[in-house]
């Protein structure tokens, strides 16, 4: 998948997305603000997502809304979850970068 002008770089905030960015980007960061109650330009792809607010249960509900928006199955284990190194799962949500690529991958395979 090629980046455009509008992607995401490291670091820097995401932007503002509406209910209209119908991209699975705009719709990852729509999920994971709701949850942590901030607006989608509060996020950054370095952040981890305890730093947002997202503890544990929060992440799991985040998770369990993009398998119902994307119609796919994520293959999470909780007790990974934050690692560094993804476990067996290899899914890695150590940064909602992170997380953004494992959703989006699995979502150009459904």
């Amino acid at each position: 998948m090629s980046m455009g002008p509008n992607d995401l770089t490291p670091g820097l905030a995401f932007g503002d997305h509406t209910a209209a960015d119908l991209t699975p980007r705009g719709r990852i960061l729509q999920i994971l603000a709701a949850q942590a109650l901030l607006s989608p330009g509060d996020l950054r792809l370095d952040a981890r997502p305890e730093e947002l607010g997202l503890d544990s249960l929060g992440l799991v509900e985040a998770i369990f809304a993009m398998e119902e928006a994307f119609d796919i199955s994520i293959p999470f284990n909780a007790q990974e979850m934050g690692a560094e190194v993804p476990g067996a799962s290899g899914f890695d949500t150590s940064t909602i970068g992170s997380l953004m690529a494992a959703i989006e991958a699995l979502v150009v395979k459904a």
